[in-house]
């Protein structure tokens, strides 16, 4: 649909007012810095995404998605209002930043798509599988740790020996489900989106607090994930054997700006 002021419309054209559409342009422009700034950062410093992390992570996915079209729509808007007489150049700058964020999101995808298949190369020399769990690999290390690969149908969780040494069974079971949690839910395409939204836009501070901030909500998703199979104090006690590992550096983020510490507060509320 073209739009151009009402003085240059060809016949058969929808004729919008230029006031319509310069006032239509910074109506999104507002909203876009609205949604690049002073939203996300009371959302991070907010304390309820603790005990809502589903609607906070759903609403981190509205604001970016939001400012993004936000800002395209803007920079469509402006273009018209700036170029009527040439209504097929107007929205140039539009689809140039669209096809720049599309671009850096596949540029995303293909490389942690590479980085997996060579991670899990690694694991198959350097691990062992699990004698009694599908799916799950075993690394010769004293530290406590466990992650997952996800893959899709070839999804792996990685457990180290030390923390089969040091955890009980039933602390054991809440890990696994921590971790099984990240791979069932696909919180790596919540992750990757924001990952690319922080490569695209390196200089811009909201898109790695986003990153951060996300990365924290799926840890607590899966921590809920967990809680579902075991008892609440059970989870909090794996999480303690890990976060008092005695490594230095225990309670860093385990993911964004999710500490051991704050895992484990959020459990005993």
């Amino acid at each position: 649909m073209l739009l151009v002021a009402m003085d240059a419309a060809p016949a058969g054209a929808l004729v919008i007012p230029h006031g319509v559409i310069i006032a239509g342009a910074v109506v999104l422009g507002v909203v876009a810095l609205a949604l690049a700034w002073p939203v996300p950062v009371a959302l991070s410093r907010a304390t309820w995404p603790m005990r809502a992390p589903v609607m906070a992570l759903l609403l981190w996915q509205v604001i970016g998605l939001a400012g993004g079209l936000s800002m395209i729509g803007a920079l469509a808007l402006a273009g018209y209002a700036a170029l009527p007489q040439h209504p097929w150049f107007a929205p140039i700058a539009a689809v140039l930043f669209a096809a720049y964020l599309l671009g850096h999101l596949a540029v995303t995808i293909v490389q942690v798509t590479r980085l997996r298949h060579r991670h899990l190369a690694l694991l198959e020399m350097l691990t062992s599988p699990h004698p009694t769990r599908a799916h799950t690999r075993v690394i010769d290390d004293a530290v406590p740790m466990a992650y997952c690969l996800p893959r899709g149908a070839r999804s792996v969780t990685v457990l180290s020996q030390g923390l089969l040494d040091r955890l009980d069974p039933d602390e054991l079971v809440a890990v696994i489900a921590h971790e099984r949690a990240h791979v069932e839910q696909r919180h790596d395409l919540l992750l990757l989106a924001f990952r690319a939204w922080r490569s695209a836009l390196p200089w811009f501070p909201i898109a790695a607090r986003a990153e951060v901030e996300v990365a924290a909500l799926v840890e607590m998703l899966a921590d809920d994930h967990a809680r579902r199979e075991v008892r609440d104090e059970v989870l909090a006690r794996a999480i303690l054997q890990v976060g008092a590992s005695g490594v230095p550096g225990a309670d860093q983020p385990v993911s964004g700006s999710m500490r051991v510490s704050d895992r484990f507060r959020r459990l005993a509320r």
